[in-house]
C-alpha cells in the first residue's frame, strides 16, 4: 500500500492559517426581518402614556343645506361627541440584558461585546413589537377590525377579486396590503393563472408587487394555521383618520423613538445588567381604516397547459 503521507516541500494551508487574521462578521441572527409595518406607520408621540380617540356621536345628525336664491331659514346644527371615548395605553416590551464584565473587558476587539449584545437584544424586542402591533389582544390590528370590515375569500385562494373587495372596504386613500409572504406568493399564482401579472414598485430600496397600485407588504408575524392566513388592508396617518402607531417620547436613555437602554449596575458576581424597554401601542382611528380578508389558503396550486 502506498504511503499517503508525503514530505511537504512548503508550508501547508492548515499550519499557515494559524498566523493569519480571519475577517470576522458581527453576530448574525436569522430571526431579524425588515419590519416593514413599523416603517410604514405614522408614529405619534403620546404624553403620559395615554392616547384618547374622540369621535362624533352621530354624524348623520349634523345638518347642512344648499340654499337656493331665496330667504329660506338656514338649518341649525352642532356636532356632538361621545362621552366615553376609547383610551389607548402604551404597553411595554422589556428585558434585562446581563453581560459579565470579564467578557466585555477581555473580548471586545474588534467588536464591542456590550454593543453587540445590546444590538441583538434590541432587534429581538423590535421583532416582538411588530408581532404585538398585529396580534396583541388589546390593541393589535387583527383584534381592532370592525365586524363589517371582515370578508371571506371566494375560492379559498386569494384572488384579484378578493383584493378588489378589500379595496371597496378601505377605499379612502388605502395605504398598503399586509400579508404573510406565503399569502403574497399565493396571490401571485392566482394572478399568473388569470394572465394579469401584478406590477412592482420600489419602496425603501426593495421591490414589492402591487394590486391596483397598492403594494403588498410581507410580514411573517401574521399567523398561518391549517394552511390558512389573513390579508389586511390599511389606511395610515392621523390626517387620513387611519391607523397610527403610538410611542412614548423623551425616555431616559432613549436609543430610538419609544426605546430606551438603562444601565442597572454591577452585582457581586461582576455581572453588568442593562434594562431594555420599548413602549408602544397602536390605534385605529375609524372603522373603515382597516379591513381583513379571512381564510386565505396558501397551498393551492394550478397546472398550466
Amino acid at each position: 500500500m502506498a504511503n499517503n503521507h508525503e514530505n511537504s516541500t512548503a508550508l501547508g494551508d492548515i499550519a499557515a492559517r494559524q498566523l493569519a487574521i480571519a475577517t470576522r462578521t458581527v453576530p448574525q441572527m436569522g430571526t431579524i426581518t425588515p419590519r416593514w409595518l413599523t416603517h410604514l406607520l405614522q408614529w405619534v408621540p403620546v404624553e403620559a402614556g395615554i392616547y384618547r380617540v374622540n369621535k362624533v356621536k352621530d354624524a348623520s345628525s349634523v345638518t347642512v343645506d344648499c340654499s337656493g336664491r331665496d330667504e329660506r331659514e338656514l338649518p341649525q346644527t352642532f356636532v356632538d361627541y361621545i362621552e366615553d371615548p376609547r383610551e389607548y395605553l402604551l404597553s411595554a416590551v422589556n428585558t434585562v440584558l446581563d453581560v459579565h464584565t470579564r467578557v466585555s473587558d477581555l473580548y471586545s476587539k474588534p467588536y464591542n461585546q456590550i454593543a453587540e449584545q445590546l444590538r441583538l437584544t434590541i432587534e429581538t424586542i423590535k421583532e416582538r413589537q411588530e408581532a404585538e402591533l398585529i396580534n396583541n389582544k388589546e390593541y393589535g390590528l387583527l383584534n381592532s377590525i370592525a365586524p363589517h370590515q371582515h370578508i371571506q375569500t371566494r375560492t379559498g385562494a386569494p384572488t384579484p377579486d378578493d383584493l378588489d373587495e378589500l379595496l371597496s372596504k378601505v377605499w379612502k386613500e388605502p395605504g398598503f396590503f399586509l400579508a404573510h409572504p406565503l399569502a403574497i406568493t399565493a396571490f401571485g399564482r392566482e394572478c399568473t393563472r388569470r394572465g394579469v401579472p401584478p406590477p412592482t414598485v420600489s419602496l425603501f430600496g426593495s421591490q414589492f408587487i402591487t394590486w391596483r397600485g397598492i403594494p403588498l407588504i410581507p410580514c411573517d408575524k401574521i399567523q398561518i394555521e391549517d394552511n390558512k392566513t389573513k390579508i389586511l388592508l390599511l389606511r395610515t396617518g392621523e390626517s387620513r383618520q387611519g391607523v397610527v402607531g403610538l410611542y412614548q417620547p423623551d425616555l431616559p436613555g432613549a436609543q430610538s423613538p419609544g426605546l430606551a437602554v438603562r444601565f442597572m449596575g454591577i452585582n457581586h458576581k461582576a455581572i453588568a445588567s442593562y434594562l431594555v424597554s420599548l413602549y408602544c401601542s397602536l390605534a385605529v382611528l375609524t372603522d373603515d381604516a382597516i379591513a381583513v380578508l379571512e381564510d386565505v389558503e396558501i397551498n393551492k396550486y394550478h397546472e398550466y397547459k
